[in-house]
């Protein structure tokens, strides 16, 4: 055993994973596959080293390709500027949360980034909205690749393939190390172009959770690991995620994606963050709310909000509510809880 970790807990008590050495070695390996790293390449780490995607993506992968890995004590935003002119990074990996800060300060540091070398840019462990995967591309010049991991997975599970290779906003690309499916809650292996739940196996995968055997008997399926994700593959396998199975919204029985809507709404031209949840309906048992980030400076109307997503979804995916929040609380992973988000903010119909 190399690691034990914990899952982060969002909707029950964490459950205690077991990483043995060679589910590291696996992951570290596919990672630098993916990236194709060499031993000329330098990663700037601004994750924490207690984070699965800081200590595996950034700097054990880096390690089993002969490549180099600076750690900083963390994401400052302007000294991440002052790190990236000094060190001369070929690459970073980053939460969203992180790349949206740094891309707010990217226009007064045009020239540190002109004057770089970085040959990508690598998000994981949430959504990254396909308006800032544009952004970030457009304001460092190089892809974004985006991959898509869990603890269980000793992170990478699927990755947006490096150019030429096509990659898609809104997808988390090809399987990336073990082998992914979609199955239906009966454990039947679904075609592509089918939604379901992800499941995957391989190397890197888990063998169980430490002294659980419920939870084991859930998530184990046939040789196959039950994620927790919906998602669909297309026929070219690349994965798009359609929301944790526990965060979709079930509206008077019309299933809602959470991450769906989020995009639509962060494609308004005011809106910063847009994370959907649930809501306790008396008419519907749940129903749709969103808490909102504008842009600093910008005024928007719920209404014209509602109307905004009314134009590009269907009308029960309309918010039936929608909050302006500050910020948006995140889990200690970087990823926003949607689980618990009414109750905390004190909303329902």
């Amino acid at each position: 055993m190399a690691l034990v970790l914990h899952t982060s807990g969002t909707t029950a008590r964490p459950k205690i994973v077991p990483l043995t050495h060679a589910n590291l070695a696996a992951s570290a390996r596919h990672i630098g596959r993916t990236l194709r790293l060499e031993p000329s390449d330098v990663c700037l780490n601004i994750m924490p080293l207690f984070h699965i995607h800081g200590l595996i993506a950034a700097v054990l992968s880096s390690v089993a390709a002969g490549a180099s890995v600076v750690c900083t004590p963390g994401l400052s935003g302007f000294r991440f500027f002052t790190w990236m002119r000094d060190i001369r990074p070929t690459w970073y990996t980053a939460v969203p949360t992180m790349h949206q800060a740094l891309l707010d300060l990217a226009p007064r540091f045009k020239d540190v980034i002109a004057a770089g070398r970085l040959r990508f840019i690598r998000s994981s462990s949430a959504s990254l909205p396909p308006p800032a995967m544009a952004a970030l591309e457009q304001a460092f010049g190089v892809p974004v690749i985006e991959a898509y991991g869990m603890t269980e997975a000793t992170h990478q599970m699927a990755s947006n393939p490096l150019p030429p290779a096509p990659r898609f906003a809104g997808s988390v690309g090809i399987a990336a190390g073990p082998d992914i499916a979609i199955m239906d809650a009966d454990g039947t292996l679904l075609p592509a172009g089918a939604t379901g739940e992800v499941v995957i196996r391989g190397p890197n995968v888990t063998q169980g959770y430490e002294n659980n055997p419920t939870a084991n008997a859930a998530a184990f399926h046939d040789g196959w690991f039950r994620t927790g994700d919906e998602g669909i593959l297309d026929p070219d396998g690349y994965l798009r995620l359609t929301g944790r199975l526990k965060e979709i919204i079930n509206r008077a029985g019309e299933k809602i994606a959470p991450v769906e809507v989020d995009n639509i709404l962060l494609e308004h031209p005011g809106v910063r963050r847009a994370v959907t949840f649930a809501m306790p309906s008396r008419t519907f048992g749940e129903d749709v709310a969103v808490a909102v980030v504008l842009h600093d400076g910008v005024e928007a109307d719920v209404e014209v909000l509602r109307a905004f997503v009314a134009s590009r979804l269907a009308p029960f995916k309309v918010p039936r509510t929608i909050v302006f929040l500050e910020e948006i609380p995140n889990g200690p992973t970087g990823k926003p809880q949607r689980i618990g988000l009414a109750q905390r903010l004190g909303v329902s119909d």
